[in-house]
């Protein structure tokens, strides 16, 4: 996933604070730009959309060392307004869980704000040319894409951090050689939200190349460990993805297709219509 594990006094000071000067940037033009639109009727929405990613990224696929997040997701039901603050909303209590420095929040606000909304983005072109019966492929293409430049932005980020910054859990993947090595030895599943979203933590000392836990790479070496194990989380996070759009589209179309804060014109709410099967 694209969430930035990294404690505070890492990063340059720069760095993180042009983070926050975005994030607060992103965040009040959002609330500026929700004014305009009944955003009140949408809190419990934005409630319950976020609760949504707060659990998916403290959850962690153990033999890649993969934290779903379900931001694309989030994305197309919130739209790109209520995404930008649930972003934040989320990273905040992240933060606040020893999920990453509170240095970093900006960061992650940033990253994942931009996987929500290109996500919406893309589903929304993809429905247009591919047409409304296919909006699971649509689901599943716009998610993979968009993990996939999300996280290259994460890669630049520990590259502007600089080698210090290159430290992660790879899981099953034995970081010297890219190859996996007993699966399952750690398990399939885990979930914390008290843990840094990883087996013991972030607070435990990392260990070159310790097999299971965290590894001291080099900036190129974290690079080839993102990307190869994260392509087989994007594919199994757009299956989940496009399960649940296909079904809310089903149940609650407008909701996918028009977004939470759609025109509301002859009392119908987006999401508050019976859905047709």
């Amino acid at each position: 996933m694209s969430h930035i594990h990294i404690p505070d006094g890492v990063l340059p000071v720069w760095l993180w604070l042009a983070g926050w000067l975005l994030t607060i940037g992103a965040v009040a033009l959002a609330a500026r730009l929700s004014e305009r639109t009944d955003a009140r009727r949408k809190v419990p929405l934005l409630g319950v959309v976020s609760a949504l990613m707060l659990v998916a990224m403290s959850s962690e696929i153990v033999p890649l060392a993969y934290h779903v997040n379900l931001a694309v997701l989030g994305g197309i039901i919130l739209g790109p307004v209520l995404s930008i603050v649930a972003a934040f909303i989320v990273e905040v209590v992240l933060a606040m869980l020893g999920h990453g420095g509170v240095s970093v929040l900006g960061l992650n606000t940033v990253v994942i704000a931009t996987e929500m909304v290109v996500g919406w983005g893309l589903f929304r072109l993809l429905v247009a040319v591919l047409g409304r019966k296919r909006v699971r492929p649509a689901a599943w293409t716009a998610t993979v894409l968009t993990l996939a430049l999300t996280t290259t932005m994460l890669v630049g980020v520990v590259w502007a951090g600089g080698a210090q910054a290159a430290s992660r859990e790879t899981g099953a993947l034995d970081p010297s050689t890219l190859r996996f090595e007993n699966p399952l030895a750690g398990g399939l599943f885990s979930a914390g939200l008290f843990s840094g979203g990883e087996p013991g933590g972030e607070s435990e000392p990392q260990v070159e190349n310790e097999p299971g836990g965290g590894s001291s790479l080099s900036v190129t070496r974290f690079a080839a460990v993102v990307y190869t194990l994260g392509p087989l989380g994007w594919l199994l996070e757009g299956l989940v993805t496009a399960w649940i759009v296909g079904y809310v589209s089903r149940v609650r179309p407008t909701l996918v297709f028009a977004g939470a804060l759609a025109d509301t014109a002859r009392g119908v709410i987006p999401g508050d219509e019976a859905g047709g099967r």
